[in-house]
């Protein structure tokens, strides 16, 4: 990821907590003093907005907030927003692959050269020796698209539509990335546009129509959509922002084509609970590819990164998974669920400019602690 900062004090927003259960099975037991110390917390580090979901067996499901989801009207984070979340889109593609393998269509030792022949040759990279299995653990030795002089202004193509082919030649006229871990990891998400268009030739539809309805509908996430070429929020939703010329400027309008299978998906944080759920309780895949997809290597920081999934150990001694995101709109997503699915948090975040030490410190108390 990349570093982050605090938001100076004269950008920060006064922010305000805001707490609505969604589930009414919440036990009578719930203490969500836990919950209230997090959100204290994100609102002490400046950061405009944060929609927070919590679940666990006593609580159930509970949704709420700190601050605002849109500055200019002063509306207040509920929990029930809709944002871009980022690279944890690579989670659900990484999900959809790993179906695909288990009903035979893919193989995790295919080669990309066994469905786009003669796609990578050349004196850096070969597709004959880059396997599924390396893109989705991010160790085929491929370098970030985003890398390229041509997204030096990420702003400059903010309504381009841009083919995830464009992003993988983009990519192949990098040198080879000089960050990777001695496992081989390094993070691209030319690995993950390359993985979409994979299930797009075995399955003949989009990798968007594919999470659609391998995930979407059958868990019955009325709030997850593949945005394609459109460029606002379904409401209500929580406007992002970034700094420019020294003030948080309002991004929230974006075309994420280029993102694709990397990071394309809106989502919110109720929807997104019972993605992990189901992934790590083993209701969207097989106990051989659930056990495949939590295989990790070294990603270079101490955790480990298995098959579209980070294992974090954000309190020590306690395992969670999930994964991270970011987006050139300002929405930031944060989430950690452990092993048996029963507790995660998961954090929506409306800019890019804060202190990721503080996030994290926030999410691993709440998990550890909620119950």
């Amino acid at each position: 990821m990349r570093g982050w900062t605090t938001v100076a004090a004269t950008l920060a927003v006064t922010a305000s907590l805001v707490a609505v259960p969604i589930s009414s099975s919440a036990a009578p037991r719930c203490d969500t003093q836990p919950i209230q110390t997090a959100l204290g917390s994100l609102k002490k580090a400046g950061i405009p907005g944060v929609s927070v979901t919590v679940k666990s067996p006593r609580c159930g499901v509970w949704t709420g907030g700190v601050g605002v989801a849109d500055r200019a009207t002063g509306r207040k984070v509920t929990g029930g927003e809709h944002s871009r979340i980022g690279s944890n889109t690579k989670t659900w593609t990484a999900t959809v692959v790993l179906q695909l393998v288990g009903e035979g269509r893919i193989d995790l030792d295919d080669t990309v050269e066994d469905f786009f022949p003669k796609l990578i040759r050349t004196k850096d990279y070969d597709g004959r020796k880059i396997t599924v299995r390396q893109l989705l653990q991010q160790t085929s030795g491929l370098p970030d698209f985003l890398d390229a002089p041509f997204w030096e202004d990420e702003e400059a193509h903010r309504w381009d539509h841009i083919e995830p082919l464009q992003t993988v030649r983009q990519a192949l006229a990098l040198p080879p990335p000089d960050d990777r871990a001695p496992s081989g990891f390094a993070y691209s998400n030319t690995n993950y546009n390359l993985a979409g268009m994979i299930v797009t030739k075995v399955t003949g539809r989009s990798i968007g129509t594919e999470i659609t309805q391998r995930i979407i509908r059958p868990l019955g996430l009325c709030g997850t959509s593949w945005p394609g070429d459109r460029t606002t929020l379904p409401k209500p939703e929580l406007r992002s922002y970034v700094v420019r010329n020294g003030a948080l400027a309002d991004r929230t309008e974006w075309n994420t084509s280029d993102a694709d299978a990397s990071g394309a998906l809106i989502s919110t944080g109720a929807d997104a609970t019972v993605f992990w759920n189901a992934l790590l309780t083993g209701k969207l895949l097989a106990p051989a590819q659930l056990a495949e997809m939590k295989k990790t290597v070294d990603d270079g920081s101490g955790e480990g990164y298995g098959l579209g999934v980070e294992r974090y150990e954000l309190t020590p001694g306690l395992v969670t998974w999930g994964h991270s995101g970011g987006m050139p709109s300002g929405h930031e997503f944060r989430n950690a669920v452990t092993e048996d699915g029963q507790r995660s948090v998961t954090f929506l975040i409306n800019t890019d400019e804060y202190k990721w030490q503080d996030v994290d410190v926030a999410i691993g108390d709440l998990v550890r602690d909620i119950r």
